[in-house]
Parts: structure tokens; sequence; C-alpha cells
């Protein structure tokens, strides 16, 4: 399948655009985090241990690690590795999501002696490892619930215990309880010693008080004495970022470039009995200013996660390709050049194009033979690992962009070094004159020859180059 790499084409237009730089934060109350000196050109991936293998288990998985470490990747992070509650389960086999244990291992994928041994081996090949933390809410029959009722919201009409929104198998914690925060904070500790692991990605981060998370981050980095810790929120919320968290996700971004595709009429997944989604009128022009509001909201130094797939939009909204049709190339590559940090989800590798089950399991990614698209997330990969002007935070180049229509280019440079990525998200193919946008000597990253910006680009096709000077 070869839709990742193909481009479309369209009538022709020229387009004389405009050109913005983004600013140093002015607002942000903080620095932000301190920083694990490995994290700044990092890349993430997401694990889905039970639909990774035939057998979804650990030690097949870890099969898969020096082909991983080709691919370049630098940030392991494993969906909740715990047991999953039996009472009020979803599905066959339940949701992740649902923990019946904080300090247990899901037999489903073997034990603790074979994560421990998968983390070794990720460190062995250079490789970070962060587990998935579900800090809001338990599942239904976790041992807290009959031993420690009290660390549980109750409804004020029947005094009963509940889950948040329509989550039905799970209960909603009360973070008004200290010793409920002592507990959660222990289990935490409990993987750093116990595992060796490198941090967490902490579910619905934004929904746990702050200063509970400012003081985890302090005990989990006590735990891990000098082996820095690295903390990813899935939350926006800024506060987060100040001490607690390394990362946040970038779901404004996410949602820009779903809108950006069904402004183009790229987006066509839609629930089974359901209507296609409605999206605002979105062009390319939302990215710049997306990425200067974003300066002034965050602290100088945070990090925000890039993606253009995960397993909440794998399995609820649509595939990348359902989503951003034949854009989902140019915002992948964008993920890459965009200030942050990219995210490559489990399958986006093999241009995976159907959704993965949930709670049940599902026929794994076919890895081999490798698809095309290996090679284009390596070399993605590399230019993030060799260009310092890519680097997440302050240790970052500069960043420049211009749009007009459906174009849109954005430029990193730190000294001589810079990078620059230019797509076509319209509908026409479009006739483009950039002469002054990269410095001479410029060299296409997928290509490895020299070249200048095309002048021309039909919807979909884009270009990443890179120049010293």
């Amino acid at each position: 399948m070869k839709r990742l790499l193909s481009l479309v084409l369209g009538a022709s237009a020229i387009f004389a655009g405009c050109s913005h730089k983004a600013t140093a934060p002015e607002s942000a109350s903080a620095q932000g985090a301190a920083h694990a000196p490995w994290s700044a050109n990092a890349v993430i991936y997401e694990v889905n241990t039970r639909q990774y293998t035939d057998s979804g288990t650990f030690s097949e998985f870890a099969r898969h690690i020096p082909r991983l470490a080709e691919l370049g990747v630098d940030i392991l992070w494993f969906m909740p590795i715990h047991p999953i509650s039996e009472l009020n389960r979803k599905g066959e086999l339940g949701s992740y999501y649902a923990v019946a244990d904080y300090k247990g291992v899901n037999p489903e994928f073997g034990n603790l002696d074979d994560f421990r041994a998968v983390v070794d081996s990720a460190h062995a090949a250079g490789m970070k490892v962060i587990i998935d933390w579900v800090p809001n809410h338990t599942g239904c029959d976790n041992p807290w619930v009959t031993e420690h009722p009290e660390y549980y919201r109750l409804d004020d009409d029947d005094g009963q215990m509940y889950g948040p929104f329509d989550w039905t198998d799970v209960y909603q914690l009360d973070y008004s309880k200290p010793e409920l925060r002592l507990a959660m904070i222990d289990a935490m500790q409990y993987w750093i010693r116990e595992a060796g692991i490198d941090g967490f990605r902490c579910d619905v981060a934004g929904m746990v008080p702050v200063d509970f998370w400012n003081a985890a981050r302090d005990s989990i980095q006590s735990a891990a004495g000098e082996r820095p810790v690295f903390m990813l929120a899935e939350a926006t919320e800024p506060e987060l970022t100040e001490h607690a968290f390394d990362m946040a996700y970038n779901w404004p971004m996410k949602d820009l470039f779903s809108e950006i595709a069904a402004t183009s009429g790229q987006y066509t997944f839609a629930k089974e009995g359901e209507q296609p989604r409605t999206f605002p009128v979105k062009t390319a022009a939302a990215i710049d200013s997306l990425i200067n509001l974003q300066s002034t909201q965050y602290p100088a130094d945070a990090f925000l996660m890039n993606m253009t797939s995960n397993h909440d939009l794998n399995s609820w909204e649509g595939t990348e390709f359902e989503r951003l049709g034949i854009y989902a190339p140019a915002f992948a590559a964008l993920t890459y050049v965009l200030p942050g940090m990219p995210l490559i989800y489990t399958g986006q590798e093999t241009a995976m194009d159907r959704a993965l089950e949930f709670f049940v399991k599902d026929t794994p990614p076919q890895w081999e033979p490798r698809h095309p698209v290996f090679d284009f997330y390596k070399k993605l990969n590399a230019l993030r690992h060799s260009r310092p002007e890519l680097a997440s935070g302050v240790a970052g180049g500069s960043v420049e962009t211009w749009s007009d229509g459906g174009m849109f280019a954005i430029r990193r440079q730190k000294g001589d070094s810079a990078t620059c990525a230019v797509v076509n998200l319209g509908t026409d193919t479009a006739a483009v004159e950039l002469p002054d946008f990269m410095p001479a000597g410029t060299v296409d990253v997928f290509t490895g020859e020299p070249a200048s910006i095309m002048t021309s680009f039909a919807p979909g096709q884009f270009q990443v180059l890179t120049s010293n000077k």
C-alpha cells in the first residue's frame, strides 16, 4: 500500500505569502520543568502491547526492540501494563485504563520479570521507557475500593462511587484526601525502583490537581536519584508544565490538522450509524496562528507532543488516512519541524490503515516485509537527532512561518543550521516563490541530494530541506 507516498494533482495558482516570526513567551510564569538532557531531540513511540504481536506479551515485543532502535526511537511509552478490573469490564479483555492493581502486571502481557527484561533491553539499545499511569480513577474492583473507600468520590444524590463522563468501568478518586496522595506517589515510586523505568505518561492529568503533580514530580525524582525522569501529561493546561511535566499533549494542533483536512474534503471517517463529523473552516494560516498563541501560553522550556495518531485517535476518531487523507504524510513531516516532540504510534511505521481494537485482541500490524514508510520515519528521526534547531523547548532554534491559501512553510534555525518544511494543504496545485526562505546549499531530507524549494506543489505534496551555511 503506497497511500502514504502518493500525491494528487490539481489546478494551478500563484501565492504571494506573508511571513511571521514566533516570539519568546512573555506571559509564561516560569521557565518550565527541568528536562533530562536526552529528551531535547528525542522521538517518542507509543507501544500498544496487547496488539503489537500475536501473543501480545512483553517477551515477544522485546524482539522488536532492535527494529525500533534502527527506526530511531528514543522513548518507548507503554500503554498501561497493570491488571485490568473484571467488574463492569468493557469487552472481552477490558480497558487498559481500568486499573485493578497499581503495583501489579497484567498477566495477559507477562510478569514483572518479563517487563524488567524489556526495560533492560530498551536501555541497552539506547532507549528510555515510560509507562502509562492512570491516577484519576481505578477499576471497579481495585482493592482500594474495599480497603480504602475514603479514597473515592461519592455521588451527592445516592452516596455511591462513580466514574467520570460515561466511563462505567471505573470509579473516580478524591484528591482532597492526603492518604490517597501518599498512596499514589508510593505506587509510582515503586515502578521507578523495581523496574527502572524513566518516567510516566499520565492519563487525563488535567483532572488531577496541579499541586499533587508538583509534589509527585519531586518524589518520583527523589526515588530515581541521579537518573532524570521524564513526565508526559495527557493534558493541555500550561500550569502542568511549569514544574511537574516535561511535556503536554498538543491536542489543539491535532485538532487543527483534522480541521484543515475537513475543510479540504479529506476527513472521511464516520462512526457506524453516525453522520460524518463537522469541523470549523480552517486553512494552513491557522497553523501559524496556533504556533504564535502557544508561544505565549506555555513556559519557555515546555515541550508539546505533536502527532498524527495515537491509541485514542486510531481507535475512536479514525486512522490517520481517514482523518487526514492525502495530507497524512505532510502532517507527519510537520510534526518533526514544528516546535515540540514527534510521536509515532504502534503501526504507523507500517502505514497501517485500520483501527486497532481496544477491548479485545486484534491482529497485529504487519511488521515484515517492511513498508517504504519505515524509511520515511527513519529519515525523519535521523533529522530530529542531527539538527540542533529542531530540539524541543529553549534548546531549539527560532521559528519563522509563511502561509497563503493552502500553502504553509516553516523554518527552524539555530546559528548556521536550518531546517524547513513546505507543504500544500490546499485543493489546488500551487506555484510558489520562496527564494529567500532558506540559505544556499540546501539538501532534500528524503533524497539526500542538493535541492531548492520547489516552485510548484500538488495538493498533499511537501518538501523538507536542511542547510548549513
